[in-house]
């Protein structure tokens, strides 16, 4: 880079945004991002930068800056950290006064730190680690539409993990051939169904017959098995008209939850739709489609934490989080770390699980973890290990690939998951002793015997993009 166009870049942002020796306020947005700079530029004005682009600067000195009191509104770069083992990257810490950012709008937040500045010349990488959103911030959130502990009420289900799966194969049944399998499972155990991410309502099955031959698969297995049963039906759609039409007329069918792919439907959409939700009694599922794109890089992007977080204020009961044990990329302590986000009152910073700052949620409800994908009942007791009892736990192809069908895939995974948390509640280590706590349950179950024969040789063991830096 030469001089001239690194003076032009960036070198008079330093004077303004770099400020070492401020101390955030309790109203401060605060956020970490992990930044990677051109060569040549020292952090300090990259950090600015960062700054000075997410708030309100540009690349030169306007005269209508005379108009307005910068010192109070400017974003300020006011701490800059190391990355381990990385020696191009560093992290820097940015504060912004609260009034920058409209009430209760995940989407000017992100409008804001994630804009124009991700494209930036002066920067070669950047991306939003974590935000600590001030309580006085969250107070104009309406969060969660039911939350955890309505949800329980709802569905009458306590003590334990909730279980799920995704209909398969995702596209290319009739709807009437969908509900059967709905049926089938529901009755065989589960207490959930979902549609997948892109099932919508394609010519193979519109979505109108979808929620007809569900509703009358779960009313079935309700009378069957005398326990509230319920079946996530997408109401994602090509534009909000069509997303509210399809959310009245599950209600009008008198089922209790519904599902949104919020980050290809977008946080627009997503919080109108949890704000119809908590209007209308209506619970409401979270899938994280798209997330990866945005997520899985180490260095550019947004970490699933602040996805997850914004996920909370926008609105939604359940979220996606990946398994951990499963298909799907996911580092153990970072998921752990965002799970809490999801449903702890209070999250304190914790470098290990990658919590860069403290977060107070006040009394925001909480969401129900989703570990999904590519999971069977050998994974069973590190899941109810890794998750705890305020989680759904999903199988798709862990219930339906079962031999004997969808019914005894579902009947397998309830004995699982029951002589897990029963083997948990006696003081057993559930991870160290997972082999004899399933095989025990097996030994009464032909159904989880079964299961545990087809299964136990499918494992996912890749190592892991997306690594803790700390």
């Amino acid at each position: 880079m030469s001089e001239k166009a690194y003076t032009a870049g960036v070198k008079e942002y330093r004077e303004k945004y770099w400020a070492p020796d401020y101390v955030p306020l309790d109203t401060d947005l605060l956020a970490c991002f992990k930044v990677t700079g051109q060569p040549g530029v020292p952090n300090e004005e990259v950090a600015a930068a960062v700054a000075a682009e997410s708030s309100t600067g540009t690349w030169s000195t306007v005269w209508s800056e005379l108009l307005t009191d910068l010192e109070f509104y400017k974003g300020r770069a006011y701490r800059i950290e190391d990355v381990p083992g990385d020696s191009e990257a560093f992290f820097t810490f940015i504060a912004y006064p609260i009034d920058l950012f409209e009430e209760g709008s995940i989407v000017n937040v992100l409008t804001s730190l994630v804009g124009n500045v991700f494209g930036f010349k002066a920067l070669k990488h950047l991306r939003l680690e974590d935000i600590r959103f001030p309580i006085a911030y969250i107070k104009t959130c309406m969060g969660p539409p039911m939350g955890i502990v309505v949800e329980r009420d709802k569905l009458n289900k306590y003590g334990r993990p909730l279980l799920g799966a995704t209909i398969k194969p995702k596209l290319g049944l009739s709807a009437k051939n969908y509900g059967r399998s709905v049926y089938e499972c529901l009755r065989g155990g589960l207490d959930l169904t979902k549609d997948d991410e892109n099932v919508n309502s394609q010519s193979f099955m519109r979505w109108q017959n979808r929620f007809e031959f569900v509703a009358e698969a779960i009313n079935t297995a309700e009378a069957e098995t005398g326990e509230v049963k319920g079946h996530y039906l997408n109401v994602t759609a090509a534009d909000p008209e069509q997303m509210y039409e399809r959310a009245e007329f599950a209600k009008e069918l008198g089922q209790p939850i519904i599902m949104h792919d919020f980050l290809t439907g977008g946080f627009t959409a997503n919080t109108g739709l949890a704000k119809w939700c908590r209007k209308n009694g209506m619970l409401l599922h979270i899938h994280r489609a798209m997330h990866a794109v945005i997520d899985r890089h180490p260095k550019h992007g947004i970490h699933f934490r602040v996805l997850a977080k914004c996920l909370r204020l926008s609105g939604g009961d359940h979220l996606h989080t990946g398994t951990v044990v499963g298909k799907l990329e996911g580092d153990r302590n970072a998921t752990l770390g965002f799970v809490d986000q999801l449903r702890e009152s209070f999250v304190p910073e914790d470098r290990s699980r990658g919590v860069c700052f403290d977060q107070d949620w006040g009394s925001m409800p909480g969401v129900f973890a989703v570990a999904s994908g590519g999971i069977h009942v050998w994974h069973m007791p590190a899941l109810v290990e890794i998750f705890g009892d305020d989680s759904v736990l999903q199988f798709g192809g862990g219930t339906q690939g079962h031999p004997w069908g969808n019914a005894a895939g579902a009947h397998a995974n309830r004995v699982a998951v029951e002589a897990c948390v029963k083997a948990r509640n006696e003081g057993r280590e559930l991870e160290r002793e997972a082999r004899d706590i399933l095989m025990e349950a097996g030994s009464h179950s032909p159904e989880l015997a079964m299961a545990l024969e087809t299964w136990k040789e499918i494992v996912f063991e890749f190592e892991t993009v997306d690594k803790l830096d700390f």
